[in-house]
């Protein structure tokens, strides 16, 4: 059976750095980067607990390949497909967490 999979970018308060991950549950993952559950990874170290940007794909794969592709290009183009979803840059976890 495949599973999906999404893409996602997370900030910091003051947006100075940008993370890209991808994740099978995002729910799940987005709570480990909120509450430091891998202490010294990036977004620890970074401090980046804001969810402003993320996409779902029918099969992890394509998640990949599209994380890998946003890794790629250059800061620009990822503000731009935050600012096309949340131009606010609000954090978009809770949307999940009333679901």
């Amino acid at each position: 059976m495949e599973r999906g999979g999404c893409v996602y970018i997370m900030t910091n308060k003051r947006q100075s750095v940008l993370y890209i991950g991808v994740t099978s549950d995002i729910v799940a993952r987005i709570w480990e980067h909120k509450n430091r559950a891998h202490s010294g990874s990036f977004t620890d170290r970074y401090n980046c607990g804001i969810l402003v940007y993320y996409c779902f794909y029918p099969h992890i794969e394509e998640a990949i390949a599209a994380e890998k592709a946003m890794k790629g290009g250059n800061r620009k183009s990822k503000e731009a497909l935050i600012n096309a979803m949340n131009p606010e840059w609000k954090d978009l976890y809770d949307e999940f967490l009333v679901q």
